[in-house]
């Protein structure tokens, strides 16, 4: 790698760290909201961990390796992707508004034993508000879709995890000793959770809609 590049390299992730200061930093997981502006080339640059992209505009991004290689992202409000690391690149977004993504960067391999295996996982005692996105050796990325006033019945979340708020929340939760706590945030934030159970209530007028990374490390 040439002088020149490592000094890109180094601006680059200098102007990125400056800009998009991580909501979330721990030892298994960081997780940075950032936002791209349309029609602008970013610097080379890399990105040595997997992590899951969590989107929260619709539009469209190109992807260009070193090697010249381009790769379109086409992505609507919501969707949710697996990353893997990658080598040097550029990107830019090219339709016309700014996009904002989560990114869940994985700061550990996923652990094998770190399975879920409790009669209470959400995805089988709620599974018509809880859907699968995708799974694999660092992560399960669940989709939880509450309509107004409704919820879930007791479940357990066996993993630590992120959640990304698509919409705003304000839930109550009802433990198993049967005491209650709220969880109010707004939306398109993230926050850390650990293992817990309880029951859920939506208590909005609105449907409720977040995106869970359980996290296997």
């Amino acid at each position: 790698m040439s002088i020149r590049l490592i000094a890109l390299l180094a601006a680059a992730a200098a102007s990125a760290a400056a800009q998009n200061s991580p909501a979330i930093d721990n030892d298994q997981v960081r997780v940075t909201i950032v936002t791209d502006q349309p029609h602008h080339k970013s610097q080379p640059h890399q990105h040595p961990l997997n992590r899951v992209m969590v989107y929260l505009n619709a539009g469209k991004q190109d992807i260009i390796s070193a090697d010249g290689k381009k790769t379109t992202l086409d992505f609507k409000r919501g969707d949710v992707r697996w990353s893997p690391a990658a080598g040097i690149h550029t990107s830019e977004v090219v339709s016309d508004g700014p996009v904002t993504i989560v990114e869940v960067e994985m700061k550990k391999p996923g652990d094998a034993a770190k399975k879920i295996t409790t009669p209470l996982d959400p995805l089988k005692v709620d599974a018509k508000d809880y859907k699968l996105e995708f799974e694999n050796d660092q992560v399960r990325v669940v989709r939880v879709k509450f309509p107004a006033h409704g919820g879930a019945p007791m479940h357990e979340h066996q993993l630590n995890r992120v959640v990304v708020y698509l919409t705003p929340q304000n839930t109550r939760l009802t433990l198993p000793d049967g005491s209650t706590e709220m969880a109010v945030h707004a939306a398109n934030g993230a926050s850390w959770g650990g293992p817990t159970k309880h029951k859920e209530e939506n208590l909005m007028d609105a449907a409720f809609e977040a995106i869970l990374v359980d996290v296997k490390e």
